[in-house]
């Protein structure tokens, strides 16, 4: 495997777990090799040399950091991606997944045993996925009594919880104090309402953010202005409204959850973070970019751009499919078509939010002939109808954590959908912040090139910052025909 040095310097600067297994590099002052999340000050950049894997750093004469373990890092093959598997088991976690369900059937959907994953996340974070949860849990209960006038036990049950008296002992026995003394101290904001702030670092560019994805915005499904995005929810057997507003004095995304998705509200707060981007470093990615000389005043007008994600990777994937040689206007109709025939109808209180986006499971039952009635083409009807089996069997990954090397290729295997599609998912569904759709008209133009291959020659400086560099140049025409 080829190594751009100056790269994965960037890469080991910024301590990015994503890149965690895809690189070694050896310290010429230590005689040791490091993952590149060694939590070790970082060597100056001539002190540096980098490996595709650890056995080249051994036969170079570099031997093993005990800090960092390189022999637990994930590797490029199945058989080693234990640092995989706890990005993707920390993803799935945050989002509740253990909430509902236990260690066994979470260790299940990753491929591995329980025994595996307990082991895994302790040797890697140093806790254990139950403690992990927990911590979880008590911090958005904890947010709930300060910020709601919900009652105690809906602040039990929204936050996870399986019973108030868990609820209670945990509290305790965490902040030393019963969860009423807290209420009882502070004074909530709303009527019953659930209500959370989901903080961010600034610069964050809400307003290009919002333009992206008022363009984009399912009719039916949601409804965007200058201020903040609402949309439709289904999750298990809760349907509903979550409302989410910056406050940009405050740094932080403010998001009003129907009470009908109280048990779902730790994976609705993980679903928004991802959705808008709100985990960036920004000063990383703009230090880097800035130095370019083609994107250089792009990154200094807009410094906090972020990278659009998704409430749902079907979803995106989807959109994506539906966006391929189209104008946004036209993919945002048919997809309006697509909720409409096969959406789940949601009572609320907004006329223009009334349908849930179809699963992969509902959407993969349709015939791709029923689907070429809304207005596709047929070539594109069987891409939607194939790409939704293809997720509904598992076969694509579109989950929090899912490895973006593993579904980039898995989504290429579905007929009609190519490079170009496959890394827009990646980029918005699978928050890979490397991803590249090199064939891009846009990227092309910018770059003045005329092939894919030469994008991805041209656009090597920018990496592991490429999807970061592509909304940049798309920015300008934020509302024109981008995915």
């Amino acid at each position: 495997m080829t190594l751009d040095p100056d790269a994965c310097y960037r890469a080991l600067r910024s301590r990015d777990g994503r890149f965690d297994g895809v690189f070694y590099v050896g310290v010429a002052t230590t005689g040791v090799y490091c993952r590149p999340i060694c939590p070790a000050r970082t060597p100056a950049r001539e002190r540096c040399t980098f490996f595709g894997r650890a056995a080249e750093a051994e036969r170079a004469g570099f031997r093993a950091c005990f800090r960092c373990r390189p022999e637990i890092a994930p590797g490029l093959a199945i058989v080693d991606s234990v640092p995989r598997l706890v990005r993707a088991a920390v993803a799935r976690i945050d989002a509740g997944a253990l909430n509902e369900r236990s260690i066994d059937a979470l260790a299940g959907s990753l491929g591995v045993t329980s025994r595996h994953l307990r082991r895994s996340l302790e040797a890697e974070l140093g806790v254990s996925p139950v403690e992990l949860a927990q911590t979880r849990r008590l911090a958005l209960a904890k947010q709930l009594l300060h910020d709601t006038a919900l009652p105690l036990a809906q602040v039990a049950f929204a936050a996870g919880f399986g019973s108030v008296r868990r609820f209670n002992a945990a509290f305790l026995a965490r902040f030393g104090r019963p969860p009423s003394v807290l209420r009882k101290s502070r004074v909530g904001e709303g009527d019953g309402a659930l209500s959370i702030r989901l903080g961010y670092r600034a610069p964050l560019d809400s307003a290009a953010l919002l333009a992206f994805l008022r363009a984009r915005a399912i009719p039916g499904v949601e409804v965007v202005d200058g201020a903040g995005l609402r949309r439709t929810v289904s999750l298990g057997r809760g349907t509903g409204v979550v409302s989410a507003r910056f406050d940009d004095d405050r740094r932080v995304l403010r998001a009003l959850v129907s009470p009908s998705l109280a048990p779902k509200l730790m994976e609705i707060a993980a679903r928004l973070r991802a959705l808008f981007d709100l985990d960036l470093c920004p000063d990383l990615v703009a230090e880097h970019l800035g130095k370019d000389r083609l994107l250089a005043e792009r990154v200094a007008a807009r410094p906090g751009l972020r990278v659009p994600g998704a409430f749902d990777g079907f979803e995106t994937a989807v959109r994506a499919v539906l966006g391929q040689q189209v104008s946004v206007r036209a993919a945002t109709t048919v997809c309006g078509r697509l909720v409409a025939a096969f959406g789940q109808r949601v009572e609320t209180d907004e006329p223009r939010l009334t349908h849930a986006f179809p699963t992969a499971e509902s959407l993969a039952q349709a015939s791709s002939s029923r689907i070429q009635s809304l207005g596709l083409p047929a070539a594109r009807a069987r891409t939607v109808a194939a790409l939704a089996r293809a997720v509904a069997r598992g076969r694509v990954d579109l989950a929090p954590g899912a490895d973006p090397a593993a579904a980039i290729a898995a989504l290429q295997e579905v007929p009609g959908i190519g490079p170009w599609t496959a890394h827009v998912v990646a980029m918005r569904a699978l928050r890979w912040p490397d991803a590249f759709p090199a064939a891009d008209l846009g990227v092309l133009r910018a770059l003045g090139v005329r092939t894919a291959a030469a994008a991805e020659r041209a656009a090597a400086p920018w990496s592991p910052w490429r999807a970061y560099a592509v909304l940049h140049l798309w920015t300008p025409v934020v509302h024109g025909d981008r995915p």
